[in-house]
């Protein structure tokens, strides 16, 4: 997995490219908290259930059911998110569902069960090219910690960045309605 500061990278990057108007402060922060969510699973450690097992690490929290449980929550909650039941939901669903579709461009652990319940496959994208996260902090800082870092600024940050850029770019250039087109 990217580390979890990493996950936060996609809700960033859509709430930047679309700007305040589109995603509240809040409606961020919650984005932020579902792109995170799936990591909790780790608590399964500590219950003795085992890594490949449905609850698991990557299991059912990884899945795409989870990340439209969390965006049906989100747009039940739009009005304390202070914004539309459908935005909520969409922005939702995209941050909630980046976090295993990064996991499955890492190169280690089990895969990601993406269709969970209706099957227990745990898939990894054709390429994984993001070095997998330690799961222990301890090791965050160690050599393989760095390489992990290195790994998320070229494969997460920068083409996120670049992402919330292009969004920044594109909306500036768009007259606002009721100003009229810009000379």
């Amino acid at each position: 997995m990217p580390t979890i500061i990493s996950h936060a990278a996609v809700p960033l990057a859509i709430g930047i490219g679309l700007g305040r108007g589109r995603i509240p402060s809040r409606l961020l922060l919650a984005g932020v908290v579902a792109a995170i969510a799936p990591d909790l699973d780790v608590v399964a450690f500590k219950l003795g259930i085992a890594y490949a097992e449905a609850f698991g690490h990557r299991g059912a929290s990884h899945s795409l059911l989870f990340a439209l449980l969390l965006a049906a929550g989100a747009s039940a909650a739009a009005p304390l998110l202070r914004t539309s039941g459908r935005t909520s939901f969409f922005f939702i669903l995209a941050a909630a569902i980046s976090h295993p579709l990064l996991d499955m461009l890492t190169n280690g652990g089990l895969g990601v069960a993406l269709f969970w319940p209706v099957s227990d496959v745990r898939y990894f994208a054709p390429w994984q090219v993001i070095e997998v996260s330690p799961l222990s902090w301890r090791r965050v800082f160690s050599a393989q910690g760095l390489a992990v870092m290195r790994s998320e600024l070229a494969w997460v940050w920068a083409p996120c960045a670049v992402a919330a850029a292009i969004g920044v770019l594109i909306r500036r250039d768009i007259p606002s309605a009721g100003r009229g087109n810009r000379a």
